[in-house]
């Protein structure tokens, strides 16, 4: 009597299976394929919750944040002047150290807007060089003791300051000189008072500030009769 074949054990099978070229190549390829399909999944939720590409500002648009060495033209003392500098520059540094030909009477002193030396006129008001950005000043008259009068020929303000030794080391003369013409600009006949008001933003560490006062009062009176 035959005996009857024996049926492979199922763990055998498996192994089988598992060791079969084609299987175990079908079976990777679906897990790529499922590892594929996520990836590609989280991709395309990414780009759909991105938000729009900003438009892009129209070349000379004054509202256009601004980067980098920046070309500039500024109104200085009557002329216009081209200078390039980054938009952290202040007007200060711009007539100082990066005009070609500089503009030095204002002074670089405290750099903090307290002691009036690099004061300036802008729009007909003083301002403190260091203390405004060269950008603001775009489209806007700057005037510096330079822009007042000449060696050859000063102004008022600046001839009685020589006459009433309204000066001592220098540093603060400019600042004095360009608040006080500024003063006399708007009111030709102060008052003691309000000479004092209109310099207030400028401080002399040498203590000359009679000889400022007296000069300032010199400077109206002499206006008044030109």
């Amino acid at each position: 009597m035959v005996a009857p074949c024996a049926r492979p054990r199922a763990s055998a099978t498996a192994a089988a299976r598992s060791s079969s070229p084609s299987v175990a190549a079908s079976a990777v390829s679906r897990r790529g394929f499922l590892k594929g399909a996520a990836v590609a999944a989280a991709a395309a939720e990414g780009l759909l919750q991105q938000p729009p590409p900003a438009a892009a500002a129209p070349v000379g648009d004054p509202s256009a944040p601004a980067s980098g060495p920046t070309p500039l033209t500024l109104k200085i003392n009557g002329k216009d002047r081209d200078v390039t500098v980054e938009p952290r520059t202040t007007l200060l540094s711009a007539l100082r150290d990066h005009l070609d030909e500089p503009i030095t009477g204002p002074k670089l002193v405290c750099n903090a807007g307290t002691c009036g030396a690099c004061t300036v006129i802008l729009d007909g008001k003083t301002v403190y060089g260091c203390s405004v950005l060269a950008m603001d000043a775009i489209g806007k008259t700057i005037t510096t003791v330079e822009g007042l009068g000449t060696p050859d020929k000063p102004n008022p303000v600046q001839k009685a300051f020589v006459e009433k030794d309204a000066m001592m080391c220098g540093y603060c003369t400019s600042g004095f000189v360009t608040s006080v013409a500024a003063l006399l600009n708007k009111n030709p006949s102060p008052s003691l008072q309000e000479i004092k008001e209109g310099c207030k933003g400028n401080f002399c560490r040498c203590g000359t500030f009679p000889h400022v006062f007296a000069a300032a009062q010199s400077a109206a009176e002499k206006m008044k009769k030109a």
